[in-house]
């Protein structure tokens, strides 16, 4: 049996004053006073089963009736910022369904349920533990990925807006085998973008429930996007294969779809347009990368051990000096991006 690609837990890094001056400078920071603490306040909780009589790991919470009126009251405010730019006129026609606590995994979120009572259509966030990893994270993939996403942070809490989709674990125990051949195939090229996606900007444990399957009806045929839904291994592992999902044991189903429906020369041509699609991206927000990148090379958001055994795996894999002379995460995402870049360049694409 192979060993585990992740053996330890991730400690939670706290946020840096520069980092906190670039969230606000680019209106990350929220302006409704929550607490993740507020919500562990709670005076009850009974278990949460899905619809065939499994444990989901989630806790439908209760508070006190004082309790409840301020933290209701708090979360229409934090749906107003997330969604309407803090109009708070809509708060009246708002109302706070559930909120469900999970201890599973390292940010232990609250998921809060908000229904419009005008039309009955509900949203959910998330309320965490801000983590110095998780925030990079989440900058990266707003600024590098196709898909936008929202997010706001109060001293040392982080509000995350639900990213819609199916999670990939029961994508690939309910649906994928009754895919036409053509979406297997699509499904295949879309793996191995994002494969090639979370290697490049260093978004590591992409395990199949920690990113989402999204159906897009297009005419005649169903597209498929693959999103990641957790954030929190950003450049924190040593290992570099923990930063391509392709060698997780959860996503070998389609690692078998790749092998079935891809030539070699067509998984080299998808891995060819994606750092292409990134090298442009990369250039396009050069400004606010170096500002995050220059941040995060004064920060500490991984050990010294980690830091150096991925320094010396990326050299071996590229033989590019800049990663061996690497002397945080910060510097590695630079020599990534660079070489990314530099590549491109190269070859006029950008």
């Amino acid at each position: 049996m192979s060993e585990p690609l992740m053996v330890l837990k991730k400690p939670s890094y706290p946020l840096i004053k520069p980092l906190l001056s670039y969230l606000e400078r680019y209106e990350r920071i929220s302006k409704v006073s929550i607490f993740y603490d507020d919500l562990l306040r709670f005076a009850g909780s009974i278990n949460l089963y899905d619809k065939n009589g499994e444990d989901t790991l989630w806790t439908r919470v209760y508070y006190g009736e004082f309790d409840r009126e301020e933290i209701d009251l708090n979360l229409k405010k934090i749906y107003s910022l997330l969604h309407s730019d803090g109009n708070n006129d809509i708060i009246q026609y708002l109302n706070v369904d559930a909120i469900d606590f999970c201890t599973f995994g390292n940010s232990k979120p609250f998921r809060v349920k908000v229904r419009n009572i005008l039309n009955d259509n509900y949203v959910h966030f998330y309320i965490k533990k801000a983590d110095a990893s998780r925030i990079y994270g989440l900058e990266l993939e707003d600024i590098l990925s196709p898909d936008k996403i929202n997010f706001l942070v109060f001293g040392n809490t982080l509000i995350e807006e639900h990213i819609v989709g199916i999670p990939g674990d029961i994508f690939m125990e309910t649906l994928l085998h009754t895919s036409t051949e053509t979406e297997k195939s699509q499904i295949a090229k879309e793996f191995v973008k994002f494969n090639e996606r979370c290697m490049i900007r260093l978004l590591g444990d992409m395990r199949s429930y920690n990113y989402v399957i999204v159906p897009i009806h297009d005419f005649d045929q169903v597209v498929y996007r693959i999103r990641a839904i957790d954030f929190d291994q950003q450049c924190y592992e040593g290992n570099f294969k923990v930063y391509r999902p392709q060698f997780f044991k959860e996503n070998y189903p389609m690692i078998e779809l790749i092998k079935e429906k891809l030539e070699d020369r067509s998984v080299i041509q998808y891995k060819d347009e994606e750092r292409a699609i990134l090298a442009k991206r990369i250039h396009s927000a050069e400004t606010r990368i170096t500002k995050l990148l220059n941040i995060m090379c004064h920060d500490t958001i991984s050990t010294v051990e980690n830091l150096n055994q991925l320094k010396m795996e990326l050299y071996r894999y590229t033989n590019d000096m800049k990663f061996k002379n690497a002397k945080s995460m910060g510097h590695i995402m630079f020599a990534t991006f660079e070489f990314i870049t530099r590549n491109f360049k190269n070859t006029n694409l950008i």
